[in-house]
């Protein structure tokens, strides 16, 4: 598909506001694509699973349906996908799976380039259990100091969680090496995928993730959260289910209660339309914005992270000189213009650049974005 970017914008019904949506670190707009087929589920086949009728055998081909897009989009199994209510939700209960088996003392490293639903669910097993939670530094460019990584692995390793890109500063990490340094010493990979699946293709093998996690409605899909646990980890687990379930150490094993399979059908569709505009074409857009950007933000704003489109997606962590984050967001709503502020729940992050309380103004860019729409906030931050 030719990248006609008037075309795909004309796909987002949300985007006839004339607000400019750079808020796509916090949740992208829809596609009128993922719209209709929540619909049409609902209209069509609202029915749970397992029955002798049509409406519930279409729902039965639905969660097959979703399941392979899945396994498609994350590079995994059919058998290792995983959906949840929300990648949070998500993340508790299969950290707790994991905890069943873990020995007493064991360690869980996590950085502090990550969002808290990579960091939470891990610091209240440490409260219930005999886990220990240590935190891996990151550089004052928003990177995550490897050497720290290196020096704090050891045989007591047992799970080192990471974020594939950083939600506050947009930082990408080298997921691979991360990969490496674990495998080390026998830990599992543990990745925060959120916030970099609706800028790169993802697969898990490529990257050598044990788990990992994401949300649909980062990636122009409905309020989901979605996972990718290998294997021969899910078959070591024993998941929390209810005794009629299915008993098989597979993916859905780990599902609780019935699935929300109109937001199921998003999913797919959110899926098919990335596949339509394929991946090369979205991140030159991408980082042509955010480039952009870089060249044009005013010499009264602060950014935080790395200063060039290299090992980065186009999310942006500023402040304004003398304005209150929360302030410069409201005088941005005002012309139209939606940002986000605070700490986006990257407490650590924002802890570690000295931001808290405040936080700071985030600024993001996806594909649907327009080079109008970054030129408006670099005239409207030069006026704050």
């Amino acid at each position: 598909m030719i990248f006609d970017l008037e075309t795909i914008r004309a796909r987002f019904p949300a985007l006839s506001s004339g607000v400019a949506f750079l808020d796509g670190p916090g949740g992208t707009q829809c596609p009128q694509s993922v719209i209709d087929a929540v619909a049409a589920y609902l209209r069509e086949s609202n029915a749970n699973l397992g029955g002798a009728f049509d409406a519930s055998r279409r729902s039965d081909a639905l969660v097959g349906r979703a399941r392979a897009t899945a396994a498609g989009f994350l590079g995994c199994e059919i058998e290792e996908v995983i959906f949840g209510a929300n990648m949070t939700t998500l993340n508790f209960a299969l950290t707790r799976a994991w905890a069943r088996g873990a020995r007493a003392g064991a360690e869980v490293l996590v950085t502090k380039l990550d969002h808290d639903a990579n960091i939470s669910p891990w610091l209240e097993l440490e409260r219930d259990t005999e886990i220990v939670v240590r935190f891996v530094d990151i550089h004052d460019d928003g990177t995550i100091d490897l050497e720290d990584l290196e020096g704090k692995l050891s045989e007591r390793t047992g799970v080192v969680a990471f974020p594939f890109a950083s939600n506050a500063l947009g930082t990408v990490n080298d997921v691979r090496r991360i990969a490496e340094l674990a495998q080390g010493v026998g830990a599992l990979t543990w990745v925060d995928a959120v916030h970099y699946a609706p800028h790169g293709p993802i697969n898990v093998i490529d990257v050598q993730a044990d788990v990992l996690l994401c949300s649909p409605y980062k990636f122009f899909g409905p309020h989901l959260g979605l996972g990718a646990v290998r294997k021969d980890v899910l078959e070591a687990w024993r998941p929390y289910k209810v005794r009629p379930a299915a008993d098989e150490s597979i993916g859905a094993s780990f599902e609780t209660g019935t699935l929300a399979h109109e937001l199921l059908a998003g999913f797919v569709a959110a899926v098919e339309y990335i596949h339509d505009l394929g991946w090369n074409a979205i991140q030159a857009h991408e980082r042509a914005l955010g480039q952009r950007f870089l060249d044009g933000l005013p010499g009264s704003c602060e950014l935080y992270g790395l200063e060039s489109m290299d090992s980065r997606v186009p999310t942006f962590a500023f402040r304004v000189d003398g304005v209150a984050p929360r302030e410069v967001a409201e005088r941005l709503a005002a012309r139209g213009i939606a940002v986000w502020d605070g700490d986006y729940y990257a407490v650590e992050v924002m802890t570690r650049l000295g931001l808290q309380p405040e936080g700071a103004v985030r600024a993001g860019f996806v594909h649907y974005n327009t080079f109008e729409e970054v030129d408006r906030l670099l005239a409207a931050l030069a006026d704050v």
